[in-house]
C-alpha cells in the first residue's frame, strides 16, 4: 500500500515525539564570573574548534555586533559589528567545522514575523571590527497566519545548532495551551531564502514557566546536544541521523533559577552557562560539570 507524504510525515512526527526522558539528575553550577557590562541581556553564545573565545550576542534592541568573549580572562577580545544587519531580536549562535558562525534573528514573541533571518559571518577572514554577513532567510513551512491563533503560537525559537551541513532549530512554545510541544525544523546553512522543514517535536514538560527551550549547543563531535531551559538542562546523546530524542535523554536540574539564555560546550564533560542581569541577579558566567 502507497502511504502519502502526508501520512509519512505524520507518521515520522508521532514516532518522534514519544521519546522519554531515560534519566534525571540534579546539579549545581559553579559560578566562574561576573560578565562584562555590555552583556546585561546575553541571549546566546557559542564556541568553535579553534580560539577558545565564546562568540557572544545580546538580546532584541542591543547592538548588531558580535561578540569574542574571553571565558578565562572575563574579558572581550574582539566585537565584530554587523555592516548589513540589525538587531531585530538576536537569540543564539551556533558554530561549524569550518570556524564560521551563524547569528540566528528568529526571536518571534508574537509570532508575526516576516523578516526572519539568520547571519553567517567568517571572523576568521578578517581582523578587522566590522563585517558585512551573509544573509539565510526562511519562512516555516507549517506557518499560514501572522500571527496565527494563540493556540498555535509555536514559530519562536531561541536555540538553534548546526549539524551534518544542517540547522536545526528548536521552538519556544507560545501557545495559549501550553503542552510543552517543541518542534524542531532544519534549513539549509547557505544564503538565500529558504522554506525551514519540520522535522519533528518532542514534549519537555507542562509547566510554561520552567519548560520551554531558551539555547542549545552540540558537541566537537557532534554526538552529543545540550539545550537549555530555565532551571533545566536536556542532555541527548547515542541519537542516529537527526533524530536527537531517539537516542538517550538526560534531564539535569539546575540548583537554581534565573534568566538562563546561553550554553556552549567547553568539553564533553563541562558546560558553560550564562543567565541575563536581572536586578541584583545573574549576569553571570557558569561552569555545569556533567561528571
Amino acid at each position: 500500500m502507497k502511504i502519502s507524504p502526508i501520512i509519512y510525515r505524520t507518521l515520522l512526527l508521532s514516532m518522534f515525539s514519544v521519546s522519554v526522558i531515560n534519566c534525571q539528575n540534579s546539579l549545581k553550577m559553579k559560578t566562574i564570573h561576573s560578565l562584562p557590562k555590555v552583556f546585561e541581556e546575553i541571549s546566546g553564545f557559542e564556541s568553535t574548534t579553534a580560539g577558545g573565545l565564546l562568540w557572544s550576542v545580546n538580546d532584541s534592541g542591543n547592538e548588531a555586533k558580535l561578540y569574542g568573549y574571553n571565558p578565562v580572562s572575563n574579558n572581550i577580545d574582539r566585537s565584530i559589528a554587523i555592516e548589513n544587519g540589525s538587531n531585530v531580536d538576536w537569540e543564539d549562535v551556533a558554530a561549524d567545522p569550518g570556524g564560521n558562525i551563524y547569528i540566528g534573528d528568529f526571536g518571534n514573541n508574537s509570532n508575526k514575523r516576516k523578516d526572519l533571518v539568520i547571519y553567517r559571518i567568517s571572523p576568521d577572514s578578517t581582523t578587522g571590527d566590522r563585517q558585512k554577513a551573509e544573509k539565510i532567510r526562511f519562512r516555516y513551512e507549517d506557518q499560514k497566519k501572522f500571527p496565527p491563533k494563540r493556540k498555535d503560537r509555536n514559530f519562536d525559537v531561541e536555540a538553534f545548532i548546526y549539524y551534518r551541513n544542517c540547522l536545526y532549530l528548536f521552538t519556544k512554545n507560545r501557545s495559549s495551551k501550553f503542552d510543552g510541544t517543541m518542534n524542531i525544523y532544519s534549513i539549509p546553512p547557505e544564503p538565500g531564502n529558504h522554506t525551514a522543514t519540520l522535522i519533528g517535536s518532542y514534549k519537555t514538560c507542562e509547566d510554561q514557566k520552567k519548560c520551554v527551550i531558551t539555547g542549545a549547543s552540540i558537541n566537537k563531535d557532534m554526538d552529543m546536544i545540550a539545550l537549555l531551559g530555565y532551571d533545566k538542562v536536556w542532555l541527548l546523546s547515542e541519537f542516529e541521523g537527526d533524530d536527537f530524542f531517539g537516542g538517550k535523554v538526560e534531564q539535569i536540574l539546575l540548583q537554581q533559577d534565573t534568566q538562563t539564555e546561553s550554553i556552549s560546550f567547553k568539553n564533553d564533560s563541562t558546560l558553560y552557562i550564562a543567565d541575563e542581569r536581572t536586578g541584583i541577579h545573574g549576569g553571570n558566567l557558569y561552569e555545569l560539570s556533567l561528571k
